[in-house]
């Protein structure tokens, strides 16, 4: 890893950002060239969405601990780089492929009955992220919302820019999957636009003409 890339990781970490794998942070900084040629059509089959409700490293998790005398403001942290959380009397939990509802029962298991009689806790993610780059108006992150497509999310960067190649866009999995997508045949077909989850990247590359 390039300097340039462990401090932007370093940056995203203390923003309570997601820390990116080495070809997401070249992409980032502009060291890596915008190149799909190793992703595959899009196709619903081939792709593995179920695991984008998994926390991962630098995801941020508020966790609210109630019902005990010693009650605080929700605990709020990103994913350790080791997968892992601080919580108060009990130290390191594994948050890092977990569900919210499984963090959340992790956590109370290591409470109850070891340290209180009974306790509610309540976990969830903080802002999570999506990003899209290259030929669009406002390239960078963006906050996720429910239902994020790869239409949609060009839509909130601004849009296309007039030299986009909208027959060739990558959207890049936080699994590492790549896939191409035809956004001109997603137009035609809205149910050819794969949904966007936290942590993917979505790269408009720039047309040949």
């Amino acid at each position: 890893m390039t300097m340039k890339s462990h401090l932007l990781n370093k940056i995203l970490s203390r923003l309570g950002l997601p820390v990116l794998g080495l070809s997401s942070l070249l992409l980032l900084s502009g060291c890596l060239p915008f190149q799909g040629d190793d992703a595959q059509p899009y196709s619903p089959d081939k792709d593995d969405p179920d695991t984008a409700a998994l926390f991962q490293i630098g995801d941020d998790v508020i966790v609210s601990v109630t019902g005990v005398p010693d009650e605080s403001t929700p605990h709020e942290e990103p994913i350790k780089e080791d997968g892992t959380i601080s919580m108060p009397h009990i130290g390191k939990v594994m948050a890092k492929g977990k569900t919210a509802g499984q963090l959340q029962d992790a956590i109370h298991d290591l409470y109850v009955p070891h340290l209180y009689v009974e306790c509610a806790v309540s976990v969830k993610p903080g802002d999570r992220v999506y990003f899209v780059q290259g030929e669009v108006k406002l390239p960078g992150r963006q906050i996720y919302q429910e239902g994020m497509t790869v239409a949609r999310a060009i839509t909130t960067a601004g849009d296309f820019s007039d030299y986009a190649n909208k027959r060739n866009v990558l959207l890049i999995r936080h699994s590492g999957k790549r896939f191409k997508v035809n956004c001109r045949e997603v137009m035609k077909h809205p149910e050819l636009d794969p949904k966007v989850y936290p942590g993917d990247q979505i790269v408009v590359r720039r047309s040949d003409l």
